[in-house]
C-alpha cells in the first residue's frame, strides 16, 4: 500500500507567522508553490499553513495591502498534518472529510507536503483500486483460514487468529465499499463447523 510518505512533495517552504502576506507570496512566486507552511515557534507550538486560497478569499478580495497584513492573521492554525505512514486512501479519506486540497506531512518535524494532485498523479487508484486489492487479500485470507483450521482443528488457537484477520480484511473492506455485511465469512463457516465459535467464545469470556 502507497504512504504518504511515498507521493508528498519534499519541496516545501516555511515562513514566519510574523512575515508579511507580501513575503509570503514572493516566496510562493520564486518557486511556483501553492502553500507554505508556518514555522513554530517553539516544539510545543503547532504549526500553520497560508495557501494561495487564503491570501484571494482574506486579502486580494477586501482589497487590503498585502504589505501590512501578517502572516498570523490569515493563516490556519493548528492545521490539519498527515502522518507519512498514513495509506494513501487514508489520506484521500481525510481530504474529503476536512475539504482540504493540501496538508504537511509531519513525523515530530516537518518532511514534505501532500495535495490533491499528488494523490491522482502518484497513487495507483485507476490501475490498482484498493476495493479490488481488498478483495484479493479477502478471497486469500478466506482460503488460508480454512486451510489453517483443516490442518489444526476447528478449535485451535490458530484457526481462530486465522478467522481474525479474516474479519478484519471484511470490515475494512466493507468500509471501503460503504456496505453493510450481513453475515461475516466466519459465522459462514461457523455454519459448516460449529465448534469453531468455541474458541472465539473463550477468548471472549477472557477479555472480559
Amino acid at each position: 500500500m502507497l504512504r504518504a510518505a511515498d507521493i508528498m512533495t519534499t519541496d516545501v517552504a516555511t515562513i514566519r507567522s510574523s512575515a508579511t502576506v507580501a513575503e509570503a507570496v514572493k516566496l510562493m512566486k520564486a518557486r511556483g508553490w501553492h502553500a507554505l507552511i508556518v514555522e513554530r515557534r517553539h516544539d510545543q507550538d503547532a504549526y500553520g499553513i497560508i495557501t494561495e486560497t487564503d491570501i484571494v478569499y482574506k486579502v486580494i478580495a477586501f482589497g487590503k495591502d498585502p504589505a501590512k497584513v501578517r502572516v498570523y492573521e490569515i493563516m490556519s492554525k493548528p492545521c490539519i498534518v498527515v502522518n507519512p505512514d498514513l495509506g494513501v486512501e487514508y489520506v484521500a479519506r481525510l481530504f474529503a472529510e476536512h475539504r482540504l486540497l493540501r496538508a504537511p506531512v509531519i513525523q515530530g518535524e516537518l518532511m514534505g507536503i501532500i495535495s490533491l494532485v499528488d494523490i491522482i498523479n502518484e497513487s495507483k487508484f485507476l490501475e490498482l483500486p484498493r476495493a479490488v486489492v481488498l478483495k484479493q487479500e479477502l478471497e486469500d485470507a478466506i482460503k488460508k483460514a480454512r486451510l489453517t483450521c483443516r490442518e489444526t482443528s476447528p478449535r485451535s488457537e490458530e484457526c481462530a487468529i486465522a478467522w481474525d484477520i479474516v474479519d478484519e480484511l471484511q470490515a475494512e473492506l466493507a468500509h471501503q465499499e460503504a456496505k453493510r455485511v450481513s453475515k461475516t465469512a466466519f459465522e459462514e463457516y461457523c455454519e459448516e463447523f460449529p465448534e469453531a465459535m468455541e474458541t472465539r467464545m473463550f477468548d471472549t469470556w477472557c477479555s472480559g
